[in-house]
């Protein structure tokens, strides 16, 4: 079988066009906003993978946390379970999904009282002391 040399280059221009495979970077710590409708205040949420954290009354524990690298083009997602403490002593699960920090309002959280959507995921573990409580920004 006998290719033509225009042939061969449409072939080579088709498989050099087509993008490369995305590179993704596992993160010990998802960074999340939380937005307390009440007071009005938005908090900054690091929540170790696996560790959950709370904010109120909802528990957030980010399963996975992915990002790629600085020379691919952004995109930061994260797994993510929210359980909500009810007043009787129950939790009942809220969310459980993908959420995207390039869309917050496709996957967030919205409850009556809190709005929690993703941020950003870092390559560090948080700098406080108990990895439950939610880390207030200033």
């Amino acid at each position: 079988m006998k290719l033509s040399l225009p042939a061969l280059l449409a072939a080579a221009l088709c498989l050099a066009a087509m993008p490369a495979a995305a590179r993704k970077i596992s993160n010990p710590v998802a960074v999340f906003s939380a937005l307390d409708k009440i007071t009005a205040k938005i908090t900054t949420i690091e929540v170790p993978v696996n560790v959950p954290v709370r904010f109120g009354a909802l528990e957030v524990t980010a399963r996975v946390c992915y990002t790629r690298p600085v020379t691919e083009k952004p995109k930061t997602t994260a797994f993510v379970e929210v359980d909500s403490h009810q007043l009787n002593g129950t939790i009942k699960r809220l969310f459980t999904g993908w959420m995207f920090a390039a869309s917050p309002g496709l996957n967030s959280v919205e409850h009556p009282v809190y709005d929690v959507w993703l941020k950003t995921c870092k390559a560090s573990a948080p700098a406080t002391s108990d990895p439950g409580k939610a880390k207030k920004s200033p």
